[in-house]
């Protein structure tokens, strides 16, 4: 008899995680049992899953180095979705690099290491501008605040980031999205399911957001062929690399500064398919977990 799968989640997270319902649902349609469970639950033997799927570990930042030891424990007693491997290249948006390398068109962004890195780039006047500033490691746009031209709030914010011992990145704020909001594109098995609209979370000038998530303006919406080029071109670049699709992604795009779409964000780790905003999307969801038996 086959076994149940496990949808991960969190003790804080689940309760607002709107997918796992419809997850639970559509296997269940198909006569497969799914369990919801917190990653960080000592007493969890993985074991017995026939699989386990990251669904909404949420505070996995806040203890990165013991969810990336959780990674290889639960890949070592079960098959994890997606893999340890994927999840532990994505969840450092150092992997912006390796896109840009691979010429795909996103956000031009400027890593910072050091307090000399953050010389430089006020001597290059970048600081001067509307720019995002955020680490490389966090969800939920955790220490992540716009400056719009405040190089002073910016370099301090860099250096607070630096000082915990974390990354940081730079990026020119992207005006079309106060307009049009970014477009999600989500991806079960490398193939197109949904797509649907974010509303701006920095628009406002309220910019630090340290909770568990955040809160965000959703709806339905069509990608354009041009959104969709760039969706297509990171699922090849994905198989060229690992090898394998991931079960799921989201490709999150947005207008740049030129009015054409770039890549904002790829989520493999802990993405919100926000399944309600597309028919059958659960359905679909199901029928790509029940590919991989």
């Amino acid at each position: 008899m086959p076994r149940s799968i496990a949808l991960v989640s969190g003790a804080e997270a689940r309760q607002f995680d709107t997918d796992l319902s419809f997850i639970v649902r559509a296997l269940g349609d198909r006569g497969v049992i799914a369990e919801i469970v917190d990653w960080d639950n000592a007493a969890t033997d993985w074991s017995q899953f026939e699989a386990a799927i990251v669904r909404s570990p949420w505070d996995y930042h806040r203890r990165y180095p013991e969810f990336l030891a959780w990674l290889d424990t639960v890949s070592a007693a079960t098959t994890l979705h997606n893999s340890a491997e994927i999840i532990r290249w994505n969840t450092n948006k150092e992997y912006l690099t390796e896109l840009t390398e691979a010429k795909v068109d996103i956000i031009p962004t400027t890593f910072v290491r050091t307090a000399e890195d953050i010389v430089q780039i006020s001597n290059d006047g970048m600081l001067d501008k509307d720019i995002v500033v955020k680490p490389t490691v966090s969800a939920g746009s955790n220490n992540t605040e716009r400056h719009e031209e405040s190089p002073v709030k910016a370099a301090a914010h860099l250096g607070s980031l630096i000082d915990m011992g974390k990354v940081a990145m730079v990026q020119p704020y992207q005006r079309f999205i106060d307009e049009r909001g970014e477009t999600a594109m989500v991806y079960f098995n490398g193939r197109f399911s949904h797509a649907f609209r974010k509303g701006p979370i920095l628009a406002t000038g309220e910019n630090t957001k340290n909770g568990l998530f955040v809160e965000e303006d959703i709806s339905a919406r069509d990608a354009s062929d041009e959104e969709r080029y760039i969706g297509d071109d990171v699922m090849r670049f994905l198989t060229k690399k690992f090898g394998e699709l991931p079960l799921y992604a989201r490709v999150d795009v947005v207008r740049g500064s030129a009015g054409v779409p770039v890549l904002m964000e790829l989520e493999l780790a802990e993405p919100s398919f926000y399944l309600h905003t597309s028919r059958d999307s659960a359905e679909r969801f199901a029928a790509a977990v029940l590919a991989r038996r």
